[in-house]
């Protein structure tokens, strides 16, 4: 353990670098697959929230990176790359077209990055747990990054549903109506 600048006690500093840098691999994963859907849905309702989207996945991004400084984590470029490279080999996948993009990579794209946007936030409200304690923890970033993503989800939630609703019929405010999110 290390003591933090309030007196108490940092445990598992390791566990919480793999921790962190695994979020910030996600957040690199997340920021490749956003570029990408953005180009997919230009001059579309969909491109200008992709691109506020887009511009807070890079601040989050550069917030876990800041708190992993604060806290003397370093950042593990590895991860970085290979959550990179396999961003690019996920655009392969089979996804019932060989030559074409098929209306279903469009779902599962939205899906993806709404699921990922929980798990993100789930991360900044870990960190913002260590910030009740250690005041290297930059907690009022954090309350805003967990706000942000509560935001994030929403309009995720909605956008996925109307693709939805795009790619296999039906209305999209009929799901929404019967959903918690």
């Amino acid at each position: 353990m290390t003591e933090s600048s309030t007196g108490g006690a940092l445990h598992n500093p390791d566990l919480l670098g793999v921790y962190c840098n695994d979020h910030l691999a996600a957040a690199t994963g997340g920021i490749e697959l956003v570029g990408r859907m953005l180009s997919r849905w230009r001059g579309s309702p969909f491109e200008q929230p992709l691109e506020q989207l887009l511009d807070e996945l890079r601040e989050e991004r550069s917030g876990v990176r800041s708190t992993m400084a604060s806290l003397g984590l370093p950042v593990r470029q590895y991860k970085q790359l290979a959550t990179w490279v396999g961003e690019k080999f996920s655009r392969a996948k089979l996804n019932g077209r060989v030559l074409s993009r098929s209306p279903l990579s469009d779902l599962i794209e939205f899906e993806f990055i709404a699921t990922a946007v929980l798990a993100k936030r789930a991360g900044f409200e870990t960190l913002r747990a260590i910030g009740e304690y250690d005041r290297r923890v930059d907690a009022r970033l954090l309350d805003r990054l967990i706000d942000q993503a509560d935001h994030q989800h929403e309009w995720l939630a909605e956008a996925r549903r109307q693709v939805a609703a795009d790619v296999f019929g039906g209305r999209a405010q009929a799901a929404s109506d019967a959903a918690d999110t």
